[in-house]
């Protein structure tokens, strides 16, 4: 009698995780995404060819769209790497947005008392005042579970609406602009305040160069100082780290404080950079993307670099989109999703192995 043979895939585990495929993993979710994407091109009936150029190719077109990409990765860049420390450290700080709106506010408290006899040093004050301001907000979360073992996730992003709630009572009330035609905005910061840029004809600034600078110093942190090893071995092994003597408070507090620093550095860039005042809108949704970000990256200083310039990618070809094709802005936040999910699944390779199994029916 004829028994026909059928091939089913299955997942076996792998003896140990696979080194090679921790680092192909975000390039097959890459590529993953680009093919979903063009479907979702064609079924949205546009030229699919068109659009991946409008996504990857515009963005690095000409010397002004690459000066335009260094600007929207330089936030999530310097985000990422403070929620790499604190994922690193098993810390969930799911509220970078807020820290990063909350730093923009301090930030532009700062620049607001600017005028046309103030110094140069009004400069790094605003950056220190947006860094401190997203170390607060970000302490609020440490303290709750320090002392009252509170879910950091949902602090933290619980706290994201009220910075946004911050920031909107200050736009629509006392620092409104009298003369802004009643619109919630603050006065236009002095040309003091404003980040130094490096080109002419170009919006990036020194923020570029402070955002590769924190990369190597995450390096060095992370790789190259006890500090850094202890902090990384309390998320990777809380049990060996308290018999190591490793204080799990100081970890929890250092990898929020710098993540909530680095935050409110990004705003702080932010608002005395290409946006030059505090408006309802400085909530981007940088500090969530940044999320994506140091995963994509695989919390390693390098690999978030170039995960963040291809998130600002995204950014920039979601405004594209809808200017040149039609088609919403919200279209970002799709691809952005859908890297995040690819990269889910693929890790998948990780442990597992993918093979064909032969059945006899």
């Amino acid at each position: 009698m004829f028994n026909p043979l059928t091939l089913r895939l299955q997942l076996e585990a792998r003896p140990q995780a696979s080194t090679a495929w921790r680092y192909f993993s975000p390039l097959l979710a890459l590529l993953v995404t680009v093919l979903i994407g063009v479907l979702l091109f064609m079924a949205l009936g546009k030229d699919p060819v068109r659009g991946l150029q409008v996504f990857f190719w515009e963005p690095i077109r000409t010397p002004y769209a690459l000066g335009e990409l260094m600007v929207k990765a330089t936030p999530l860049l310097i985000i990422g790497l403070g929620l790499a420390v604190c994922f690193r450290s098993n810390v969930w700080n799911i509220g970078a947005e807020g820290q990063f709106v909350i730093g923009a506010v301090t930030a532009g408290g700062v620049a607001l008392l600017a005028d046309k006899n103030t110094g140069a040093w009004i400069i790094p004050a605003i950056l220190l005042a947006g860094a401190l301001g997203g170390m607060f907000w970000a302490g609020i979360t440490a303290l709750l579970r320090d002392r009252f073992n509170a879910n950091e996730i949902l602090v933290s992003l619980m706290l994201v609406y009220v910075a946004d709630m911050v920031l909107s009572y200050l736009v629509y009330g006392p620092w409104k602009d009298p003369a802004g035609y009643n619109f919630p905005q603050t006065n236009s910061f002095d040309r003091v305040t404003q980040i130094p840029k490096l080109m002419q004809g170009s919006r990036v600034n020194i923020g570029i160069l402070l955002a590769l600078g924190g990369a190597a110093a995450l390096w060095l942190f992370l790789f190259r100082t006890y500090a850094g090893f202890a902090q990384q071995v309390g998320g990777l092994a809380p049990a060996a780290a308290r018999y190591a003597g490793f204080s799990s408070r100081r970890a929890l507090w250092v990898a929020l404080l710098s993540s909530g620093g680095a935050a409110g550095l990004a705003g702080a860039l932010e608002v005395a950079g290409p946006i030059g005042q505090l408006t309802p809108y400085v909530p981007a949704g940088y500090g969530f993307a940044a999320i994506i970000v140091a995963f994509v990256g695989r919390l390693h200083p390098v690999g978030i670099v170039f995960s963040a310039l291809l998130m600002s990618m995204f950014y920039i070809g979601g405004e594209l989109a809808q200017s040149r094709l039609g088609l919403p802005k919200s279209l970002t936040g799709v691809f952005q999703g859908l890297l995040l999910f690819c990269l889910l699944a693929c890790d998948t390779l990780i442990a597992y192995r993918v093979k064909w199994r032969q059945e006899v029916r």
